[in-house]
């Protein structure tokens, strides 16, 4: 028996079934607690919840608006396809991961399985293209060119291709009217991805998974007024997933349309006459490497000159956009960004960079003048300038006398403009430079824009480069180990150049600045710059945001929403200076070093001026440029590894010029044939639905508007520059 006390026994007995009489209340409390919270305190939140489970959503994509050209024709719009689709989530339910049912779906479509299925697997950084970029969880497009016997096929045989649709859809079209490509003006579109969807989740334009997105271009810059809303229609359904009714409908919204400045038939002979001119580049001879020149890429800008608008950018190589139309093929993809492809995705209009040559003396000509020299003074224009043990000589060894800064721009005299540039380094205290130089020539080119981006309504634009003592250093700092560690004294040219760098490379020397006063050396411009300081001179001084976009016009046509032209700045030079170096650049197209490209020109009735450019670029080819502008237009074009700028941009600016005008080879002008004699100031007719009247234009003719025969002057001036 147990010596405990039964008194003892019963007093724990009593303890134990309070403790358990706690416990089952607590919980009870807890319980009742939670039953509040959920039924009362958050009970509607949780019950519209429920009802939210019952409710399926329909998706109907908005059409996405058109791209036109200034007077309506549609450089980018929607045709309807048959589009195949295949649903990965329900591929992959399936015990071999769909892929039987893509293998006939390959048979059906004449396609190889391998292509079908490349293409429904996922993009991460170890799967090359073709793949597919965008959410997983909405359908993937394997072709938007089926036939209509195939998708009868797939439809009527839905059992054999559980997740796959084959329905008409609304997809891109590039029309390129009149041959006018403008691949890189457009840009194109891919799928949203998820991270997309999850960062716009919270903006005022959310994208849906159904959603294509501007990658690039115009697609990117308007992006949200072109993509629109897509309607929503949400049904109620029981648990077995029967519409029971249905709750609510929010209609789609068109995408607006973006009228753009482009004017597709001058975008079509800019493009022509850009390739023709690369064509006849690679058939002249370079007698400095032995070899005909590459002419490897170009581009060309053409730009009001009052407004900024442009009217027509061409960039080659160009490719085609409807390449990314449905997906991109891996061969495409390859040919588009492989190592061999020339990088065709690039807009070198906006993109390219390049030393300027001698187009680049509009602007050391306008810092000469704000230093203290005056533009018509004398200045010596000997064959070659020399500097301690290092001679710099005038384009094919030239010299001119004494001229003015006037003439030397005519005849692009190197050498003036050497004098110029050392006399002001020299005042600055040259190697041992002052605490604040003046820096003239430096401040002038920031003061033309250069060294920033000009502010166009296309992605990616870059800078360019003013090598200034500020940049000089921070180069010189991120360079020093790498140049102590090549160079050599007595080396190869790029050893010695790697030891002097090592030893001072970040001081301005004597050989920076001249060769910078002539647009060489690590100076770096883009063809939209150079167009837009062009224009400038010719409107009177105001640079313009350089801009493609010309209007907004909603889905419904009813609000139209202009895109004015903005400034960002004037040039640094007095109306004095201004129209000296007007009448200077006059010269050059007169009796200068373009004067044998612009024989004939009716110069009493449109007043041409010009600079040509030749600029050397170490381990390549000459790069040609040719700017110029009338009182209407500034026309800039550039081809790397493509000689001279004479030589090879000339005759191809002036077709463009020829064609806008209606000109013939004596300068003749007949308006009929114009295709633009003055910059187009109205919109497109906009009708009531928000469709927009578009004319039909023809494809370029090149024998239409001949060049100019050569005259006898180019004999007497020799191909200069």
């Amino acid at each position: 028996m147990s010596n405990i006390p039964e008194t003892g026994r019963t007093q724990r007995v009593q303890i134990r079934l309070i403790v358990i009489q706690v416990l089952v209340f607590s919980l009870l409390l807890t319980l009742g607690g939670r039953l509040w919270y959920l039924q009362i305190r958050n009970g509607q939140e949780y019950s519209d919840e429920a009802k939210n489970n019952h409710v399926q959503q329909v998706v109907q994509p908005a059409a996405r608006g058109s791209i036109l050209d200034a007077r309506g024709v549609p450089l980018a719009d929607n045709e309807t396809r048959l589009v195949v689709s295949a649903s990965r989530t329900e591929l992959m339910k399936m015990d071999d991961d769909g892929k039987g049912v893509l293998t006939r779906l390959a048979g059906v479509l004449d396609m190889k399985p391998k292509d079908v299925l490349d293409k429904v697997r996922l993009c991460d950084a170890k799967t090359p293209q073709p793949c597919w970029n965008g959410s997983p969880y909405q359908p993937i497009p394997v072709t938007d060119e089926a036939t209509t016997q195939q998708a009868l096929q797939i439809r009527e045989r839905a059992e054999d291709f559980p997740g796959i649709t084959a329905e008409p859809t609304a997809v891109r079209r590039y029309a390129a009217p009149g041959k006018a490509n403008s691949a890189q003006v457009l840009g194109y579109l891919s799928p949203v991805t998820d991270d997309e969807i999850t960062k716009a989740q919270d903006t005022d334009s959310p994208y849906l998974r159904s959603d294509q997105v501007g990658r690039s271009g115009l697609e990117r810059t308007y992006d949200k007024e072109l993509r629109g809303k897509a309607g929503v229609t949400r049904y109620e359904v029981d648990n077995l997933g029967r519409v029971i009714g249905q709750a609510k409908n929010d209609e789609a919204e068109a995408g607006a349309s973006v009228v753009t400045s482009i004017d597709a038939r001058v975008q079509a002979v800019a493009e022509y006459e850009l390739n023709q001119a690369m064509k006849k580049a690679r058939q002249e001879f370079d007698t400095n490497t032995g070899e005909n020149y590459k002419a490897d890429s170009g581009a060309v800008v053409v730009m009001e000159a009052k407004t900024g608008r442009v009217v027509s950018m061409a960039s080659l190589p160009n490719y085609d956009p409807n390449a990314w139309v449905g997906g991109i093929s891996g061969k495409d993809y390859a040919k588009l960004t492989g190592k061999n492809s020339n990088f065709p995705l690039l807009n070198r209009a906006i993109q390219g960079q390049a030393a300027p040559g001698s187009i680049f003396k509009v602007i050391s000509s306008t810092a000469a003048v704000n230093a203290g020299y005056p533009f018509d003074g004398n200045y010596p224009c000997p064959s070659s300038y020399s500097i301690g043990g290092q001679t710099f000589k005038n384009f094919e060894s030239q010299g001119y006398g004494s001229i003015t800064i006037g003439r030397a721009l005519e005849v692009s005299c190197d050498t003036v403009y050497y004098g110029l540039a050392h006399r002001e380094w020299q005042k600055d205290g040259g190697n041992n430079p002052k605490k604040k130089p003046n820096d003239w020539f430096y401040r002038t080119a920031h003061q033309f824009g250069l060294g920033k981006e000009t502010g166009i309504d296309l992605p990616n634009e870059v800078s360019g480069r003013v090598p200034d003592r500020e940049w000089k250093k921070n180069f010189a700092k991120a360079n020093h180990d790498a140049w102590c560690k090549q160079g050599k004294k007595d080396g190869t040219y790029v050893e010695k150049i790697a030891y002097e760098n090592c030893l001072e490379g970040d001081r301005m020397r004597a050989g920076d600045s001249v060769n910078y006063s002539i647009g060489q050396g690590d100076t770096l411009v883009t063809p939209i710059q150079m167009a837009t300081i062009y224009a400038a001179i010719s409107n009177g001084g105001t640079l313009y945001n350089p801009t493609v976009g010309k209007a907004i016009v909603s889905g419904d046509g009813r609000t139209v929403q202009e895109i004015e032209p903005k400034s960002h700045g004037k040039l640094p030079f007095t109306k004095k200076t201004r129209n000296e170096i007007d009448q200077a650049l006059a010269g050059v197209a007169t009796r200068g070093s373009a004067a044998w490209r612009f024989g004939g020109w009716p110069q009493d009735k449109i007043p041409m001026h010009a600079k040509t450019g030749t600029a050397e670029v170490y381990g390549k080819q000459t790069t040609s440029w040719f700017a110029t502008y009338t009182k209407d237009y500034s026309i800039v074009m550039t081809i790397s590894q493509g000689g001279t700028g004479s030589g090879a941009s000339g005759p191809a600016v002036r077709n463009i010029y020829n064609a806008l005008y209606g000109l013939d080879a004596s300068g003749k002008q007949d308006l009929k044939k114009a295709l633009l004699p003055t910059p187009q100031k109205s919109l497109p007719k906009i009708q009531t639905d928000g469709t927009i009247d578009s004319p039909k234009i023809k494809p370029y003719d090149p024998n239409s508007q001949k060049p100019a025969a050569e005259q006898t002057l180019a004999a007497v001036l020799g191909r200069r520059d």
